[in-house]
């Protein structure tokens, strides 16, 4: 092959006046450039040209597309449009295709106007590849989202590598709509039900991506290749595909019922889910509908639009908010001492052998890869415990996430005993015994007498004071607080909880052990319930008082509908456990017994032996347990539903900033970190700072806002 370089210019073109981009926004952009090459296809095909993305970083940054972006890729298609060429193809730099529009910039946007002209410039420079002179091929190198799916989309062609990682059009996760033709391009592509999927339900799904094969299985791409040699073998099908040897065909898309199904059926599944309370997915759905009669010129003005109006809204600004949030201030945690203070962990005890224990201990095997012991009462639950690690262990291997001997490794590391001599030895040792402070601090004891100095001593308490926890020990500087979520695999919090007398070092350790779990880790104070459950106890007590003042069970579970919350309070309280939920507000009552409330009713049911307040047949319909009937005395002052949201916004916004003015944590985003992370909390409220502050909660109760007016908010 020959290959000349061509250099492009970045310059904005007078081409572009027409589009009277504003020039403030064009700061600090990290420019993808968009680098034309010319080459002979083999066997004779012809001449091609070849642009590749590259933002000058390693894969670490990947490639986005800003406005300067933008044109320096429209100057690219000038160029090559000039060119005698039979085909037209584009890449990006090693692992990494590109991830979507540059968002660092959506701040600075605080006008309607700036925001259509940035619509109209993404759609207009990458409609181009669907119209150019000569067939366009996306060689999908590596991660390709939102705005970069779009670019291969819009080519007529699209190979990809089977190395490649994170394809996805994110945009609902974060309160946008993919707006430069994915909702006309995909469906018409692949059919409205799969583009549903990929476009509303994946987001929905904890931002749930694609993998190379599920993307060819869909027909999103037309061939897939080895990452070694991708490139070459590429070029080699498109010079296929130019000299005539390789059709590709495509299933016909209905465009019909099927397509319009999907959308009503999409559509009360949202309405049932978010209530309102998130606007992107409707409207990306809106599109979809359209798509299915519409011209591609109509198709995209609407796009056009809804990104004009949903970068001008609030669930943009809070899910940007909250993404900065989970993607930057969780990877560089406020308060923790240096790293180098860390002590080394090469073996971890767990008390305990119960369903949380069990589920630590098979983290830190999995993640740790260090002998992990459990311990606990008797050997019948020690050896309960074990069988369900090595029955995790099982289900790794059985879906191809580890090969049979890392499995047989994994299982050796898990040992279970009934003595804690079996700690001698270990450097973190973490208790996950019943929710009592007498029975935690004898636990404490009788490790810390089998131990050495130095090893770490953890408790996952949920609620109680660690300091208290510690105060009798000999060394209480080395006991930190470990507090998982459940799912313990799944859920990424971990409330990291320095207590009086605990030192540089156990924080350091903890800290590092936390980021060796795969954990988002946030140091908090030691006060009664930490974060989440201390705002989550609040919550659920100004529901459970309503209902126990007459509101109807109904009425009081589904007020807070409107936030658009990941389940209702009492079904969150059915997760939790109802004896759980009722200890913790005991402590929480104990510590202020003038804002937590301590339901009575709930008292009656807990020792009746309920499991919530809704049962399920297997429709999934729901209807009181006949036991919280019995169980339950209600009052004759019930409130409407707007009655009660307001109850349940005021209590938070109050404890918010109690929380804030204790110290409990080093600044208000990690409050609501914390409420995403460990609450589900959705990204379109941006936590729970800036909700309370969009809705006027925050100055009604305190006198002040939360956050700076356009922090997670419309700034006009």
């Amino acid at each position: 092959m020959t290959e000349t370089e061509q250099t492009i210019s970045h310059e904005i073109p007078q081409t572009f006046a027409d589009l009277a981009i504003d020039e403030s926004l064009l700061g600090d952009e990290v420019v993808t450039h968009a680098r034309l090459q010319f080459l002979d296809l083999p066997g004779g095909a012809g001449r091609a040209g070849l642009i590749t993305l590259d933002n000058g970083f390693d894969h670490t940054k990947p490639n986005t597309f800003g406005p300067l972006g933008l044109i320096s890729l429209n100057n690219a298609l000038d160029a090559a449009e000039a060119e005698d060429i039979v085909a037209l193809a584009i890449t990006g730099k090693p692992f990494i295709f590109a991830v979507g529009a540059d968002l660092s910039g959506v701040p600075k946007i605080t006008d309607p106007a700036q925001a259509d002209s940035i619509a109209q410039m993404g759609h207009r420079v990458l409609g181009r590849l669907g119209d150019f002179k000569v067939p366009t091929f996306a060689l999908v190198n590596g991660a390709a989202m939102g705005g970069g799916l779009e670019t291969a989309l819009q080519c007529n062609f699209r190979t990809i590598s089977s190395g490649a990682a994170a394809i996805a059009l994110p945009e609902c996760f974060l309160g946008l709509v993919p707006g430069w033709g994915g909702t006309y391009l995909l469906p018409n592509l692949i059919g409205a039900e799969k583009a549903i999927d990929v476009i509303i339900n994946n987001p929905l799904a904890q931002n749930r991506m694609l993998k190379p094969k599920q993307v060819l299985d869909l027909g999103i791409a037309d061939i897939m290749y080895e990452p070694a040699d991708f490139i070459e073998r590429s070029l080699q099908w498109v010079a296929d595909v130019i000299s005539g040897e390789i059709s590709v065909e495509r299933p016909e898309v209905d465009r019909g019922d099927a397509w319009q199904s999907a959308v009503d059926r999409t559509r009360a599944e949202l309405e049932a889910r978010l209530h309102g309370a998130a606007p992107a997915p409707v409207r990306a759905l809106d599109l979809i509908e359209l798509a299915r009669t519409a011209d591609q010129k109509t198709a995209f003005a609407a796009e056009d639009q809804a990104l004009v109006d949903l970068i001008m809204g609030d669930e943009l600004r809070a899910g940007l908010y909250s993404f900065d949030l989970v993607q930057k201030r969780a990877k560089r945690p406020v308060g923790v001492p240096d790293k180098s203070l860390a002590r080394p962990v090469n073996k971890v005890g767990v008390v305990g052998a119960g369903l949380m224990a069990s589920q630590l201990c098979m983290l830190f095997v999995q993640r740790l890869e260090v002998p992990v012991v459990m311990t606990d009462l008797d050997q019948e639950r020690v050896d309960k415990g074990v069988a369900y690690v090595h029955g995790e262990i099982d289900k790794l291997q059985a879906r191809g996430r580890i090969n049979p001997d890392k499995a047989n490794r994994f299982k050796a590391l898990v040992t279970g005993t009934t003595d804690k001599a079996g700690f001698a030895d270990a450097d973190f040792v973490i208790e996950a015994v019943f929710e009592d402070l007498k029975i935690k601090k004898q636990v404490f004891a009788e490790v810390e007498a089998v131990v050495s100095d130095t090893c770490i001593l953890a408790t996952n308490t949920s609620s109680l004071s660690v300091t208290d926890m510690a105060v009798d020990l000999k060394h209480p500087e080395r006991v930190v607080g470990f507090h998982f979520f459940n799912p313990v695999a799944v859920m990424p919090l971990l409330e990291i909880v320095r207590a009086e007398e605990t030192d540089d070092a156990a924080l350091a350790t903890a800290f590092a052990v936390g980021k060796s779990l795969r954990k988002s880790c946030v140091l908090v104070k030691d006060a009664p319930a930490f974060v989440v459950n201390r705002l989550l106890t609040r919550f659920l007590g100004e529901v459970t008082k309503s209902v126990d003042e007459g509101t109807p069970f109904e009425v009081a579970d589904n007020a807070l509908d409107p936030l658009g919350l990941p389940m209702s309070p009492f079904v969150l309280l059915q997760l939790v456990g109802p004896a759980v939920a009722f200890h913790v507000s005991e402590t929480m009552n104990d510590a202020f017994p003038d804002r937590f409330y301590v339901s009575d009713n709930m008292r009656r049911g807990v020792a009746a032996g309920i499991t919530g307040i809704w049962s399920f047949d297997e429709a999934g319909n729901r209807s009181i347990d006949p036991k919280i009937l019995e169980s339950f005395d209600q009052g004759d002052a019930p409130l409407t539903p707007e009655q009660v949201r307001d109850r349940a916004q005021n209590a938070l916004a109050e404890e918010v900033q109690l929380m804030l003015d204790e110290g409990v944590v080093a600044d208000v985003r990690d409050i609501d970190m914390c409420m995403i992370l460990g609450a589900g909390w959705g990204f379109h409220l941006g936590g729970i700072a800036p909700y309370l502050d969009r809705a006027g909660v925050s100055e009604q109760v305190n006198g002040k806002r939360f956050l700076d007016p356009g922090v997670a908010s419309d700034p006009r």
